[in-house]
Formats: structure tokens, C-alpha cells, sequence
């Protein structure tokens, strides 16, 4: 029985395959969507502040694909160092030896995430909408996760001492 519950640890390969093609497909599309963006560009041949402001949103909003591209990588790499093979050839930064390294890494990934997507809402915004609440939300957001993250590594510093 032992050994059957040892082996069914390697299901978890079929997220990691789901993560990585997920991941791949927004790579892809960011790239892509770069592409598409630089020729419609140029080929209007209009360099104008305003074409200038929608330039950079697009920008902005290709560079959100590709950071939630890295979340999905990081997940799916995690999930595989956790459950099937730790010793994958990883900086070492990128190494996941426990999932609370992984929630960590994630966590970090995900408060840019937000930064930049109030980024993209500030670039845009029309003087109507109440960007105060938005970016007190991300704010309130991304507050609770570094003190999470905080209190997490005081909690591990505690516990090298004892």
C-alpha cells in the first residue's frame, strides 16, 4: 500500500503538462500579440503622443501575459521539484524545495502582477473612475501578502534559533 500511495505522487505530472502548455500558449500569444502591435504601428505610420499612450498600455498589457505566463511556469516547475524530481537544474533562486517555498515564489510573482495591472489602469484612466479604490485595493492586496510573507519568515527565523 505504501508503495502504491508513493507511486500515485506521479498524477501530479498531469498538472505539471497542463501548466506548462498553459504557460507556453500565453508566451506565444504575448509574442504575438508584440508583433501585432509593432506592425499595426508602423504600418499606420502615426507617431503621435496618443498613439504613443496607447503604444505603451499595450505594452504594459503584453508584459501582464507574459508575468502571469511566469506564474503558471513557476507552479508547474514547483509542482514537478515537489512531487517528481527535485533535482532539476534551476538557478538557484528558482529552487522549490518545499511548498512554502513555492506559495513564496508565487506570492512575489503575483504582487506584480497587481502592481502592474493598477499600472495599466493608471495609464489609462479617463478622470471619471475612482482610481483611489482601485489602487488602495491592489494597495490592501498586496500589504496582506508582504505581511504574510513577513510574518512567515520571522516564524522560520524563530524556529533556526531554537
Amino acid at each position: 500500500m505504501t508503495r502504491l500511495i508513493g507511486l500515485i505522487r506521479y498524477i501530479i505530472i498531469v498538472a505539471v503538462l497542463a501548466t506548462l502548455i498553459a504557460a507556453t500558449a500565453l508566451i506565444l500569444f504575448g509574442t504575438v500579440e508584440t508583433y501585432v502591435v509593432i506592425r499595426d504601428v508602423f504600418s499606420k505610420g502615426e507617431f503621435t503622443s496618443k498613439v504613443a499612450k496607447a503604444l505603451l498600455l499595450s505594452f504594459i498589457e503584453i508584459t501582464d501575459i507574459f508575468l502571469l505566463a511566469t506564474v503558471l511556469y513557476i507552479v508547474a516547475l514547483g509542482l514537478y521539484e515537489l512531487f517528481i524530481d527535485h533535482q532539476v537544474p534551476v538557478p538557484n533562486w528558482l529552487e522549490i524545495r518545499t511548498l512554502d517555498d513555492l506559495k513564496d515564489k508565487l506570492i512575489g510573482v503575483i504582487i506584480v502582477v497587481i502592481g502592474v495591472g493598477f499600472l495599466g489602469q493608471f495609464t489609462t484612466w479617463n478622470g471619471e473612475t475612482n482610481l483611489l479604490i482601485s489602487g488602495g485595493g491592489a494597495a490592501l492586496v498586496i500589504a496582506a501578502l508582504t505581511f504574510f510573507l513577513g510574518q512567515k519568515s520571522k516564524k522560520d527565523k524563530d524556529q533556526d534559533k531554537e
